[in-house]
């Protein structure tokens, strides 16, 4: 199997870094594009990847095409490859809004997978939502779900609507996380805290709550009500943050993303 990646951005590199290991790639390197020269040169120093400038050189032979490009660039990336393309290829889009049925339209072909990745993939903990168009055989999609699985885990959902539904949770959802860390940081630094004792004060303890909730059956509800006894310090901090109806503002965050995701497909 020939697999290709176009883009050697954050997502592109993840993924391909992931699947260059995968059994499925055992006869053939992993192929990946990009235009920008430095990069390039940087990739053609890593042994696991055939490096390509040119996409008359890759994308004819590919078996699959991963596209990891920011989608306002995806409209010219597609009219250069429409010419090149075989009914036999199967295209799946690491970028966030762009349907399944535009890249069907703008490239001229109907295999297409629609993935919403996130960053922690940078870390092998990476989780993958995708969906398939009819054309898509259930043997493919399990081979491309397998390339997914390298980089954490992936989760298959019916309809696009699940896909946009992911960005406001998964895809974006680290970036909350951060949020929600810098606030810590912050505190434990006004609190007199230094600069590395706050690191390990706050990245410890995100660490030690999702070990507790991944081991236990357990719901976030039901360790918050463990650890908060009643007139104490953890139930003054939770008072607080619902009086100021932080919970209420993270789901509205959320539904920011999911509907900017929709947002973005209909342009």
């Amino acid at each position: 199997m020939k697999v290709l990646v176009i883009g050697a951005g954050n997502m592109g590199l993840t993924y391909a870094e992931g699947m260059a290991s995968s059994p499925l790639l055992s006869k053939h390197k992993l192929r990946i594009f990009d235009t920008d020269p430095k990069k390039i040169e940087t990739l053609r120093q890593q042994p696991q990847f055939v490096v390509f400038d040119s996409l008359d050189d890759c994308l004819p032979k590919a078996d699959i095409v991963f596209i990891a490009v920011k989608p306002f660039h995806s409209e010219d990336l597609f009219k250069t490859m429409k010419p090149m393309l075989n009914d036999e290829q199967i295209f799946v889009s690491l970028m966030a809004g762009v349907t399944i049925e535009t890249i069907q339209q703008d490239l001229g072909r109907s295999k297409v997978v629609r993935t919403m990745p996130n960053l922690p993939a940078q870390v092998g903990k990476g989780v993958t939502s995708y969906t398939e168009s009819k054309a898509v055989s259930k043997v493919e999609l399990l081979m491309v779900r397998n390339l997914l699985d390298t980089t954490g885990t992936s989760i298959h959902v019916n309809t696009e609507n699940f896909i946009d539904a992911s960005t406001g949770i998964s895809g974006s959802g680290p970036a909350y996380v951060f949020y929600f860390m810098q606030s810590m940081l912050e505190a434990a630094l006004k609190m007199g805290f230094s600069d590395f004792d706050s690191k390990v004060l706050v990245s410890n303890t995100f660490e030690g709550a999702i070990e507790l909730f991944n081991q236990n059956d357990i719901s976030p509800k039901s360790w918050i009500e463990k650890v908060a006894s009643k007139g104490g310090t953890t139930q003054a901090a939770i008072d607080s943050m619902d009086d100021n109806n932080v919970k209420q503002l993270i789901e509205d965050a959320a539904y920011a993303a999911f509907d900017r995701a929709v947002e973005l497909g209909k342009k």
